[in-house]
Formats: structure tokens, C-alpha cells, sequence
């Protein structure tokens, strides 16, 4: 797309702004060049490109990524020594060696398709929900393929749910059939669809009937064992006949880019997670312009990839960036785990590895235990939460990432939206999370909806094509966080800098109101970081009958470390503003977390409230 000339654009602006304040100074960027202007007086960024959006879907780009990249590898799944080529993705090459997969004869070069024709055997058609429930394995990429060639949504769900989260999830999307694996980790996935569905196991498999969930019609197993009510996964791949697999290709032009494809759950940090709707546009272009900051475009990258796969962050920054620009998967274990994903990326020669925070510092202390090679490292993403000084420190010496990237974003937006470039500078890269990614505008805004002046907190607010199309079957809920106008309000406080850094300073809901004080956890917490003995921290805001909320510190000390509330005070004292110093300090083993480690604070709060007896607060 060519770069709008400066009147042009200053002239939409000013028709798409219209109420705020003064937008003469707002300035037209093209992220190609990295000509950054220096006098941004609002805090409004456009970050325009000459590189188009993806007019393609899924299952078009699997086709023609099989075409281009061959025998170069999409994926390897260390865990269950499988390599899978681009062509083992579709039927091709089929005089190719035969191999095995679960003790079922099938050729893998024709899993993805088989798998699509399999489901459509089963009856689903076009738009009806296929629910993924499983960790990091090969049959979860399989699924996320095979429902994208079919037209199918995939909906993922946590890995860690319980029964009556996975019946929430299921219920509320109206999943049709369900894939999950017998067990994972210490659950138990058949039994706990057992207690969900009581006569399961005299159920015919292929009609499902239940009253908690009245539209689950089948259930798919990731297993050897022929389990009583469900369906083998690698029976279903042998299940189509070849009249449904020509239909599968034929329905390839009729399935569109703009279709809804995938619903992800937002991560339950608040409350009740909602169903995100994203479309093929949506997550496919996501995953081409965070990979082209890495280089994927330019360089053949194999990723170290331990972040789970029901998260955008696994599916959509990693799984989709084989499609989009030919790079390698590799799932080190089926859950993370440290040393199986150092193992990996020196195994396998990764240049790139993914991770939160806290991932990044359960490895930085798995290499402090034993060495490994890792020079073939470089480059990553970390994500989830702010990356504290000294981390990205380790980060750089001990597993030589020295162009690790910071990428933010939300679930809503498919999901990154600033990401910083690999030679920013350290106190960029843990002090902001970047700029806006290409394609994509970024406002901050005060209480009233105005454009703040650069440099002053405002809630964060994303548009362009990462926008989600809507929470599903919840149209109260998306008129809360996305507006007619398109921008989509993150809930996130955030400061624009002149060069068009974005710095994350809390959530909206989050934020301590201290005697009339407004108090940001992400302050308080990036200070404890410099403390020697602090290994991690969280802070949150209690009840206080007198102030309304007091400051309370959730600390993770340094193994063999000790530490008292007086001591971590007068760390503080007169270096940050008294009514900032946590009045309450909690030593901490760990902290209530998603699969994905987001910290839940209002599971912290909670607790802590109780701890402190302060239910009557």
C-alpha cells in the first residue's frame, strides 16, 4: 500500500478525530523505514507500511506454504520424536516412506486433509464449533489446520480447566465435537467428561446426548485406547470417502478471509472468561508482521516454542508463522518445562524461543544448573508481563538472546499490537513494550475520550485488522470494549513517548486509589525488581476502612534468601513516595496463575483479603 501523502492523511485524521483536542501536529508513519518522528505532541500513532495485508485463508496458505517450502520442516514435537515436513502437512508425495502415529496406519502426508474429511463425515458443516482440548502435541496443529481447510471454528480451550470451566466453555460457544486427550498432567480428561455426561459410556459415539451439554455431539480421543462413547482421533482420519474428500477441496474458494475461524477464551484474570471471535484475516496477518520484526521473512528461524498452543500466543505467533514465512515449530514437552525446552533449542538449533517472565526465569536458572549450547539463539518473544531490568540482563549473557523482543497485546486483538524492534535498546525493551505493529493505530485516552498530550496515562486503545469481529453470542460485552468507530478500549493505563514508545503502567481495574491517591502496581513493582534478594513481585490493593485501599506486596524471594516486611520497607523508604511503600508484605512460593502465566490478581486479592482478615473491611 503506498504511503498516503502527509495532507491527505492529516485530512482523515482530522474527519476521524473529530471532538478531540488539536490533532494538527499527529503524524503519518511508514514502519518500513523505522522514521520514527521526533515532535509527536498527542498521543495517536499510525503505524502505516508498503507491506499489504494477507487476503488469504488458513487453509489457502497451508496449500500454498506446501508448494513453496516442500521438504523444509514446519514442526518438530521433540516430546513425541515426530518431524513433520510442509509437505506431510497435505496429501502429497504419496509414494513417500509410510510411518505411524497412536498404532494407526496412516500415511502422515495426508493427516490434515483426512483429519478435515474425517469431521466432515461426521456431519459438521461450515461455521460449527470443533473444541481442542489438549497441551503441545502434534494433533493440536493437525486440528487447528484441519478446521481451517474445513470452514470449522476452532475453539481452544485451557488445558487446565475443570469441569465446570470446560462446561462453561463448551456451553457457551455451542461446541459440536470435542478433541482432547485421555489425560494431561494429573487430569483426567475422559473422566471428568464422564461426570459431565453420565451415561458416556453407553452413549453411541457418534450421537452424543446429554443435558448439561445439549449440543456436544462427539467426542474425539487422542488415544490407543478405544474409550466407551468416543471416537478414536486416528479413526476419524480414516473415516472419509473420497466423494468428502473432493468436496473438501472444492469448498476451498468458498471459505473467505473475513470468515470467523478460530474462538479463543480471554484468560479469566477478571472474571468469567468471554469467547474472542477471530477471523483467518485477523490471526494471519497478526502472525506475518510479529514475525517480520524477528526476521522469519528473511532468515529460515527454527522456534523454541514452550508457550502453550490454546493461547495466541502459541497458535497464532508461532504455529501460524510456519505458513506465513516458512519458519520451524518445535515443541519441546507437552507443558513447560525448562529443561526440555533448553534441551530443544539446542537440540535443534533454534535462533528463536518464546516465553513470559516467569518462563524466561525458570530457564535462566536451569542453565545457572548445567550448560548448554545455546548460541544458536538470538532472537524471541517474551510476553505476559513487564520484563523486569536484571532478567533482560541474564537474558542476554547466560542464554545469548541479545535481540529478544517485548510483544503486547490482548486476546481481542489477535493478539500483539506493539512489539519492540531487536536492537532497541535495554532500558526500551523493559520499560515500554514498543510501538505499534504495522497496520495498526494506537491511541491513549483520558476519562473523557480525548487524545491525551505525549507523555500523559490514559487507557490504551487499539484499531485496525487485528480488531476481534466480536465476544461470541455477547453483544452486550462487545459494545463495553469496542465501539462503532472500530477502536477497541484494552482496559490497559499507558504513556505514548515522542518516538511512539508505548509503556504499560496498569489495568484500568487494577489500579490502588490510596486516600485519594491513584497508585500503579507496575511502579511499585518494577522498584522491588532492583531489590537483591527479590526474585519476582506482585503487588495488588486491600480494603482499608480509614484510606480505602492500602498497598499490599505479594514478594518471591531468591532461592536461599530471607527477608522480613521491615527490611523490604526500608528498602523503600525515601526512595519512592511514602503512600507507594506496601504496607502489607506477603512472602510468596508462587502466584495464582493461567496456563499461559498471566498473573489472576483478583484471585491474589481475594486471598490476601482473607490472610489478612480483612472480609469485614
Amino acid at each position: 500500500m503506498a504511503a498516503l501523502c502527509h495532507r491527505t492523511l492529516s485530512r482523515c485524521l482530522r474527519a476521524r478525530l473529530i471532538g478531540y483536542r488539536c490533532v494538527r501536529s499527529i503524524r503519518h508513519i511508514n514502519s518500513t523505514s523505522n522514521s520514527i518522528p521526533r515532535d509527536l505532541q498527542w498521543s495517536y500513532l499510525h503505524s502505516a507500511t508498503e507491506r499489504p495485508l494477507i487476503g488469504a485463508t488458513i487453509g489457502k496458505l497451508v496449500q500454498s506454504a506446501a508448494e513453496k517450502y516442500g521438504q523444509r520442516e514446519a514442526y518438530v514435537s521433540a516430546h513425541q520424536t515426530l518431524r513433520y515436513t510442509f509437505e506431510d502437512l497435505l496429501e502429497k508425495a504419496r509414494n513417500k516412506q509410510i510411518k505411524k502415529l497412536n498404532n494407526c496406519d496412516k500415511d502422515l502426508l495426508e493427516k490434515t486433509d483426512e483429519l478435515a474429511a474425517g469431521l466432515m463425515s461426521l456431519g459438521l458443516t461450515k461455521g460449527e464449533r470443533v473444541g481442542i482440548w489438549a497441551p503441545n502435541i502434534m494433533e493440536w496443529i493437525l486440528t487447528q489446520y484441519a478446521t481451517a481447510r474445513a470452514g470449522f471454528v476452532l475453539v481452544n480451550i485451557n488445558p487446565a480447566y475443570r469441569i465446570s470451566e470446560l462446561e462453561y466453555a463448551l456451553n457457551k460457544v455451542s461446541v459440536k465435537t470435542l478433541i482432547a486427550t485421555e489425560t494431561f498432567k494429573t487430569s483426567n480428561y475422559y473422566q471428568m467428561l464422564q461426570e459431565l455426561i453420565p451415561g458416556l459410556a453407553e452413549s453411541d459415539p457418534f450421537r452424543i446426548k446429554s443435558e448439561r451439554l445439549p449440543n456436544l455431539h462427539h467426542i474425539i480421543i487422542i488415544s490407543e485406547k478405544k474409550l466407551p462413547g468416543t471416537l478414536r482421533f486416528c479413526d476419524v482420519q480414516n473415516m472419509a470417502t473420497n466423494e468428502i474428500k473432493r468436496k473438501l477441496y472444492d469448498i476451498q474458494d468458498d471459505l473467505q478471509f473475513d470468515d470467523i475461524i478460530n474462538i479463543q477464551f480471554t484468560s479469566g484474570t477478571t472474571g468469567n472468561p468471554k469467547g474472542t471471535a477471530l477471523s483467518h484475516h485477523n490471526i494471519v496477518n497478526n502472525a506475518k508482521y510479529v514475525a517480520e520484526v524477528l526476521e522469519y521473512d528473511k532468515v529460515a528461524t527454527r522456534i523454541a516454542m514452550p508457550v502453550p498452543l490454546y493461547h495466541c500466543f502459541g497458535m497464532v505467533l508461532a504455529s501460524l508463522t510456519t505458513i506465513v514465512h516458512g519458519s520451524t515449530v518445535v515443541l519441546p514437552s507437552p507443558g513447560f518445562d525448562p529443561i526440555a525446552t533448553l534441551q530443544a533449542a539446542q537440540d535443534e538449533k533454534c535462533r528463536s524461543v518464546y516465553g513470559t517472565p516467569t518462563m524466561f526465569i525458570d530457564m535462566v536458572e536451569a542453565v545457572e544448573q548445567k550448560e548448554y549450547d545455546l548460541s544458536s539463539l538470538s532472537t524471541g518473544i517474551m510476553a505476559g508481563a513487564p520484563c523486569p531490568i536484571e532478567l533482560m540482563k541474564k537474558l542476554v549473557h547466560k542464554l545469548h538472546i541479545k535481540n529478544i523482543t517485548i510483544a503486547y497485546g490482548t486476546t481481542e486483538n489477535s493478539p500483539a499490537t506493539c512489539q519492540t524492534v531487536m536492537d532497541a535498546s535495554l532500558e526500551k525493551r523493559v520499560s515500554t513494550v514498543g510501538k505499534p505493529l504495522a497496520q495498526t493505530e494506537v491511541k491513549v485516552i483520558d476519562e473523557y475520550g480525548k487524545v491525551t498530550p505525549i507523555g500523559e496515562k490514559g487507557e490504551l486503545c487499539i484499531r485496525g485488522y487485528c480488531v476481534m469481529m466480536g465476544y461470541w453470542n455477547d453483544p452486550e460485552k462487545t459494545r463495553e470494549v469496542l465501539g462503532d468507530d472500530r477502536w477497541y478500549k484494552t482496559g490497559d493505563i499507558a504513556i505514548m513517548d515522542k518516538e511512539g514508545y508505548v509503556q504499560i503502567v496498569g489495568r484500568i481495574k487494577d489500579v490502588i486509589i490510596r486516600g485519594g491517591e491513584n497508585i500503579y502496581p507496575t511502579e511499585i513493582e518494577q522498584f522491588l525488581y532492583q531489590h537483591p534478594k527479590i526474585v519476582d513481585v506482585q503487588v495488588i490493593g486491600v480494603p482499608d476502612r480509614r484510606l480505602g485501599e492500602q498497598v499490599c506486596a505479594w514478594i518471591k524471594l531468591k532461592d536461599g534468601e530471607t527477608a522480613t516486611p521491615e527490611e523490604i520497607k526500608e528498602f523503600c523508604n525515601k526512595k519512592i513516595a511514602h503512600f507507594k511503600i506496601p504496607y502489607y508484605i506477603q512472602f510468596v512460593e508462587d502466584y495464582p496463575m493461567t496456563v499461559t502465566g498471566k498473573i489472576q490478581k483478583f484471585k491474589m486479592r481475594q486471598a490476601a483479603i482473607k490472610q489478612l482478615h480483612l472480609e469485614d473491611v
